[in-house]
């Protein structure tokens, strides 16, 4: 299966968890059918990106990342590579290329979608400004950090911390409930009595279509 083949079943199967979401689950989608490129960085204005909201292992902190070029505190993320065989493999390899995390123990369903204005994408390396404002499509994860990990700061960052789920720095305030959505889905993993060294998401993470209600239309 390809990387767009994956993704778009990966959004046609999931559940979203209200009205706001199940509407950019189908632009996705829809984005997807129209676009065999969508994935992909040169396809312009609009490409899907993928994210993971990484938590510690007690699930009291997610790490962030302060943004080179928005200066700004997210999620870590960012844009599909040709090697990625999944939408879910490559928000883990975003998250592990820009935190040095191992380990990470990532649940493969979407935990939430988030469309947003991004003025600084350009086309790539080799080619020239079409300016055009670019909308990422991006499709957020969750995973969870083992005990006592060790991050280390990328170039593409300014900063990396632990921050309280609780207390999010400003700039990063509109992440508060997708922060706490992760902790919800992380802690029912846990809930669920994943041993030892077993993935906290066995019983299969996040919904699905055929595991969940349909939201409203």
């Amino acid at each position: 299966m390809s990387l767009h083949a994956d993704a778009l079943a990966s959004l046609e199967a999931w559940a979203a968890p209200d009205r706001a979401q199940e509407a950019l689950r189908a632009r996705y989608a829809a984005h997807l059918r129209d676009h065999p490129d969508g994935l992909d960085r040169g396809c312009r204005p609009d490409h899907l990106t993928a994210s993971t909201l990484v938590l510690d292992h007690d699930r009291s902190h997610v790490l962030l990342t302060l943004h080179a070029k928005a200066r700004r505190w997210f999620q870590l993320g960012g844009h599909c590579e040709p090697g990625d065989e999944t939408l879910a493999g490559a928000a883990l390899r975003e998250a592990v290329e820009e935190s040095g995390l191992t380990g990470l123990d990532l649940d493969g369903v979407p935990l939430a979608l988030d469309e947003h204005e991004v003025p600084f994408c350009g086309p790539g390396p080799d080619a020239e400004p079409d300016g055009l404002l670019v909308h990422h499509l991006d499709v957020r994860y969750v995973a969870v950090a083992p005990p006592g990990a060790t991050h280390a700061v990328s170039e593409e960052s300014l900063d990396l911390r632990w921050w309280p789920v609780d207390a999010l720095p400003a700039s990063a305030g509109e992440l508060a409930p997708v922060v706490r959505r992760a902790v919800a889905r992380a802690a029912a993993g846990a809930g669920a009595g994943a041993a030892p060294g077993q993935s906290t998401w066995s019983d299969g993470g996040g919904s699905t279509r055929d595991a969940a209600d349909q939201p409203s239309r």
